[in-house]
């Protein structure tokens, strides 16, 4: 496991402790707009726990694909995962 995985999951452990909170709050009534926010603070976590994992994916697994002439194929997962981000 790289150093960037190990970040990543720690990334993903504080978010789940943030959803965890979440949905206490959620249970407990609090206001709404504290909810939203905390709502938007793990998703930003979650949107960078996945640049990592992915940036971890083309320095490694995409890099060994192109020196062994699979690289399209590689290319074509990352375009359809970057569809996915941007809802496009």
């Amino acid at each position: 496991m790289t150093d960037q995985h190990k970040k990543a999951i720690q990334m993903l452990k504080t978010s789940k402790g943030q959803i965890d909170g979440i949905i206490k709050m959620i249970e407990e009534g609090r206001y709404c707009v504290d909810i939203s926010n905390q709502i938007i603070a793990a998703q930003s976590l979650l949107k960078k726990a996945n640049m990592i994992i992915l940036k971890q994916h083309l320095n490694s697994c995409v890099k060994e694909a192109f020196k062994n002439d699979q690289g399209e194929e590689k290319i074509e997962e990352v375009m359809k995962i970057l569809e996915k981000i941007t809802g496009k």
